[in-house]
């Protein structure tokens, strides 16, 4: 008897990816605190999608960062990739800060407050812990421009934008100016 031939049939998966529509300043769910993200759903199709629609929206937009919060997803995760290639894709699912060590003062600007920029203060170097994209734990030191992207995007999971370190009357003038520029738009 000869050599039993094997059929194996590879039925590729394409998932299209999306883009997301990306919550504006003043909208009351960007203060939504986020709830933590179950590990057991890490793995699933659902969530893995939901992280390829959050990359193509960041890149799309163009950002460096991306909260699930910013997307109107309330659970603690985000998207970041510092790179200016594109090809530093970081996945942090409940994200926690351990250690902030010296200061910054940063130019920030946010994809749910577009075309405003503000110089903000911020932890120099930190440590994060978090889950990965493939639901492991990982402990990150970053520091500049990363540690800044970090500490931004986790202040939209606790329901902060970058403007609350304004002061009031400047918070003001960003409301205006973003509503003029969704009325000339529209």
């Amino acid at each position: 008897m000869g050599p039993q031939l094997v059929y194996v049939t590879h039925t590729p998966i394409f998932r299209a990816m999306a883009l997301l529509p990306i919550l504006e300043f003043p909208d009351p769910r960007l203060r939504t605190v986020a709830a933590a993200v179950d590990p057991a759903q890490v793995a699933s199709p659902q969530f893995q999608q939901l992280l390829d629609d959050m990359f193509e929206t960041m890149y799309d937009a163009p950002g460096i960062g991306l909260a699930a919060s910013q997307v109107d997803v309330h659970q603690r995760f985000m998207v970041i990739d510092v790179s200016e290639e594109h090809d530093a894709p970081m996945v942090f699912i409940n994200p926690e800060i351990t250690e902030r060590t010296g200061s910054q003062v940063c130019q920030e600007g946010c994809l749910s407050v577009p075309g405003i920029f503000a110089d903000v203060e911020r932890a120099d170097s930190i440590i994060v812990k978090a889950l990965g994209r493939d639901g492991k734990p990982f402990e990150l030191q970053a520091g500049g421009l990363l540690a800044v992207c970090v500490q931004h995007e986790m202040d939209h999971l606790l329901g902060k934008l970058f403007v609350d370190y304004l002061s009031p009357l400047k918070r003001e003038m960003v409301r205006k100016k973003l509503a003029k520029a969704r009325r000339n738009a529209a």
